[in-house]
């Protein structure tokens, strides 16, 4: 029986949510894991009740936070903040969402802002939003706001990069990004973390490419299409390979492979860029050449970064781990074949320095994707030639002359009539 819980100054009914409750206690201040339990707690007190009002559902509620949680979350649950509960954020569209905590730092780290940082700027700006009892921004204003915050509590270093990153998504323009590098370089992980801040939707993988184009040519026909591509070399029509030197065997027959993964890669590119949605191409034979291949004339921004592990005691350990904790990749195989890997390691590596391209050591996830991150905004940057006004324009103009020489704090109330 699902309970109908009553609100007779609004004159509502609706039934009793368990989730509804649980952000609820999470807006108090408590973690997540207690205040499920708690609305869970409630849900089975209320299984054989009807009907309850919400003075009366305040009280059930109150009464299981008494036996564990702490002073403070009682006292938020019970006296809700004065103003208004729910900040609304206009867009330029006319749509009104509420403004969420996590987009808005989501947005920061988007432009390169540190996790830390962004948490800290995001919490300062809803708070004085609290305090002025704001109850509606527009977008524009909110993002001068965050601009005039960000220039006075971090600098202008971490200003002009949010400037950059809100100046491009105000364009309708693709960004085509490939992450490339060897086996056990930390691609995949850092490729979901970047496609989250970024709220980049598409990801493809060339391994799935790769997976694709053997079930269509059987290996009889294509041997070098079957192997890994640290094996490729092994299948190169070559009798003396003893004789060779392995450097340039294992480079050869990457090479040959990556050719035919080639087609494709810039398939996934040129579908992206034709759609004009963000994509992000993942993989060993994401490489650098692939650039000149994207992008012409199309308005898209192509960006290729090359992931390394510096450390062959670092590369071992992890493709030790992978194969302790994902033993359906065989990695035991990667392990016998290190020495290969290691070649070809270098080899990308090489060829990253020849094109000029970016190579972001991965000894640290999180430093890593905010390096990427920060390679995007480099690259949105070369041609980035905007004023704030530009960017905010109509919030800018709202504030009079040199609205960036005041303390943000006192400008919410001007910001908030937008």
């Amino acid at each position: 029986m699902k309970t109908l819980v009553i609100n007779q100054r609004e004159n509502t009914r609706i039934p009793f949510l368990r989730g509804i409750l649980t952000r609820s206690l999470l807006d108090a201040g408590m973690d997540f894991q207690p205040a499920f339990q708690v609305a869970t707690m409630v849900r089975k007190r209320l299984a054989k009740t009807a009907e309850i009002g919400t003075g009366e559902l305040r009280k059930l509620v109150l009464k299981e936070l008494s036996k564990n949680a702490e002073k403070t979350v009682i006292e938020a649950y019970r006296t809700p903040v004065l103003g208004p509960t729910r900040i609304h954020v206009s867009s330029r569209s006319g749509g009104v969402s509420a403004f969420s905590r996590a987009s808005h730092e989501r947005y920061l780290q988007a432009s390169g802002i540190r996790a830390s940082v962004a948490e800290d700027i995001t919490t300062k700006i809803y708070d004085q939003l609290l305090a002025s009892a704001v109850e509606t921004i527009s977008t524009t204003h909110l993002g001068f706001l965050t601009y005039l915050c960000l220039l006075q509590e971090q600098g202008k270093k971490a200003a002009r990069r949010y400037l950059v990153w809100s100046e491009y998504k105000s364009r309708d323009e693709p960004l085509l990004l490939m992450i490339g590098g060897a086996v056990g370089t930390g691609k995949s992980s850092v490729t979901t973390e970047v496609a989250h801040r970024l709220e980049i939707v598409r990801t493809q993988s060339t391994d799935m490419l790769r997976e694709v184009m053997r079930m269509m040519i059987p290996e009889r026909l294509l041997p070098i299409l079957h192997v890994s591509s640290f094996e490729a070399w092994q299948t190169l029509p070559i009798q003396d390979k003893k004789r060779r030197d392995r450097d340039l065997l294992v480079a050869e027959g990457f090479r040959s492979q990556a050719e035919l993964l080639s087609v494709p890669c810039e398939a996934v590119l040129q579908r992206a860029e034709r759609e004009n949605a963000s994509v992000i191409l993942e993989g060993v034979h994401a490489l650098p050449d692939l650039v000149k291949r994207a992008g012409g004339g199309t308005g898209a921004i192509p960006v290729q970064v090359t992931l390394a592990v510096l450390s062959s005691r670092e590369l071992k350990a992890r493709l030790t781990g992978r194969s302790a904790q994902e033993p359906k990749r065989q990695a035991r195989r990667y392990l016998e074949q290190f020495d290969s890997i290691w070649r070809l390691q270098s080899f990308l590596l090489s060829e990253a320095d020849r094109c000029d391209a970016p190579i972001i050591t991965n000894d640290d996830r999180e430093k890593a994707v905010r390096q990427v991150i920060t390679t995007v905004n480099d690259e949105l940057a070369r041609n980035f030639d905007c004023s704030p006004a530009d960017v905010f324009g109509e919030a800018v103009g709202d504030l009079g002359d040199q609205p960036e020489k005041s303390d943000w704090r006192k400008l919410v109330p001007l910001l908030a009539r937008g």
